[in-house]
């Protein structure tokens, strides 16, 4: 395992996502976070649970929830808070506060790095786990 300051949750993101696999009869799943290339600022971050970590990910543990993040991914998000919130104008979903971003997109899941370089394959998983999707504007 990995220290948990690689990326950390807040206790609401940790309750949230604990709500969330047993709504989904899912008990033991654990929170896959990603980024992959796409979105209106060049990264998109994503989240879905995942039953086991694939060979390449580290494992992070939140209040007993289990957080994977694969090998690609976490350069990206290395130092980033994941927080879950609710907003009377915006909605509510889980929000990254991410160090190695120079700019995002007004949404909030999509961000830009320095070196500006998307990711090719890998760092891509399906789903989503409470955060909504499009909306970006173009």
């Amino acid at each position: 395992m990995v220290a948990e300051s690689v990326i950390t949750l807040t206790d609401t993101a940790v309750a949230k996502v604990k709500e969330i696999v047993e709504g989904q009869g899912q008990e033991g799943a654990g929170l896959r976070i990603y980024i992959a290339g796409g979105g209106c600022s060049g990264f998109k971050y994503g989240m879905a649970l995942d039953n086991e970590p694939a060979a390449d990910d580290e494992v992070l543990e939140f209040g007993g929830l289990r957080v994977f993040v694969d090998s690609m991914s976490l350069p990206y998000l290395r130092g980033a808070q994941v927080d879950y919130v609710e907003d009377s104008l915006l909605g509510q979903g889980f929000k990254v506060e991410n160090p190695n971003a120079v700019s995002s997109c007004g949404c909030g899941s999509s961000f830009k790095t320095a070196d500006a370089a998307a990711p090719s394959g890998g760092g891509c998983a399906s789903g989503g786990c409470g955060s909504g999707g499009g909306g970006c504007g173009s």
